[in-house]
């Protein structure tokens, strides 16, 4: 995923050493924004604001879920600004730290390649398609729309290479609420004792399943235990091990399936909308039906798409949260094929996400993003 931002804000399973950054607590509402809305899906992104460095200094950071190393693009590596985010210069900072080559990120940091000189930790980092190269650091990041909250983390002071600037996160507990990806509304990401989906409104239960235990902590991704999906009331049948390694990522756009299982879902949707087939020139949908002369997408029926987990919890996905309709007259499918299935962030629009770490746990509600 390429991002025209600055910097870009990763959160994944690691918990956060809250005695290590002198923060007892971190209960943070944060605001959310869509800044991209309507584009193609491949820029569906979602951001926050936050301030960097002592003074801080506001920037804007790209909320994703699938990779796990703090990193922005930084003057020190030769880095470069963009239309919406200076560059970041340690030089301006009173809070910059080197980490030093006996530091726990750089003795146990999974890089591509990684070399210490003169008691610098130098890094290349391999990220998606791409990779980033640049030293390894800590910071003062100050999150928060009323209540403020610096933490100090550990992260990267790098530059591009083939791909978008990357900051990390790490934190025990944290929700979202991502408004659909046509909407440019703000938006809320909540932390610590904040993120608690039973103090905002839901239009439908919270459920709760658990991460893979065997799992967490050992990957950048949340893996989450699916076991089957359903169109409408049919249950598909699809092989176990075709959900094998599922995880659930906000930086990953339009979610994905094995090709086992993508193929008896558009055999299913075939038959339960019987319209006919159609290609599209949009490079982003493989698999797209023809509506009526004149009928949107949204006067069409249309089944909801269910994904089953472990222990009986199971996320019911709205027709718009898995169909879209890139041009009039045409109704796609917003899932790929891919060797690990992803829940993807048009699959997250409009369903509050609490990712509790701490506890292992992952719960979720359909909610009206714009109404919390």
């Amino acid at each position: 995923m390429a991002a025209p931002s600055a910097f870009i804000l990763l959160l994944v399973p690691v918990l956060a050493s809250m005695a290590a950054t002198g923060t007892a607590s971190f209960d943070v509402r944060a605001e959310l924004n869509h800044p991209y809305a309507g584009s193609p899906l491949s820029r569906s992104i979602y951001t926050l604001t936050v301030g960097v460095g002592t003074p801080p200094k506001r920037h804007t950071l790209v909320h994703d879920t699938g990779s796990d190393l703090v990193w922005v693009e930084c003057k020190l590596l030769g880095g470069a600004a963009t239309p919406t985010d200076p560059l970041y210069d340690p030089g301006k900072s009173s809070s910059f730290a080197a980490v030093p080559c006996d530091g726990k990120l750089c003795r146990e940091g999974e890089f591509e390649s990684k070399n210490c000189s003169r008691n610098r930790c130098l890094y290349t980092y391999a990220y998606g398609r791409g990779r980033t190269v640049g030293e390894l650091a800590s910071e003062v990041f100050t999150f928060g729309v009323h209540h403020k909250v610096p933490t100090t983390l550990n992260f990267g002071c790098g530059s591009l290479d083939k791909l978008s600037s990357v900051t990390q996160l790490q934190i025990p507990r944290f929700s979202c609420c991502l408004s659909p990806y046509t909407d440019r509304k703000s938006r809320h990401m909540f932390f610590g004792a904040m993120a608690d989906l039973s103090r905002y409104r839901t239009t439908g239960p919270i459920q709760t399943t658990s991460f893979l235990n065997n799992r967490i902590g050992s990957n950048i991704y949340y893996f989450l235990p699916l076991i089957g999906i359903s169109v409408g009331a049919k249950k598909l049948s699809i092989l176990a091990s075709s959900f094998a390694g599922t995880f659930i990522d906000s930086g990953y756009t339009i979610g994905a399936l094995t090709a086992p299982a993508l193929d008896a879902l558009e055999e299913a949707l075939a038959d339960a909308l019987k319209l006919p087939r159609r290609s599209s020139s949009d490079p982003d949908y493989d698999f797209c039906f023809q509506l009526p002369r004149g009928v949107p997408m949204e006067a069409v029926p249309a089944p909801p798409l269910v994904y089953h987990f472990e222990g009986g919890a199971a996320m019911v996905l709205p027709r718009e949260s898995y169909l879209a309709e890139p041009r009039p007259g045409e109704m796609c499918l917003v899932i790929g094929v891919d060797a690990q299935p992803v829940i993807g962030n048009i699959q997250q629009q409009n369903m509050h996400v609490l990712f509790d770490v701490q506890n292992q746990k992952f719960s979720f509600a359909p909610t009206q993003c714009d109404q919390i």
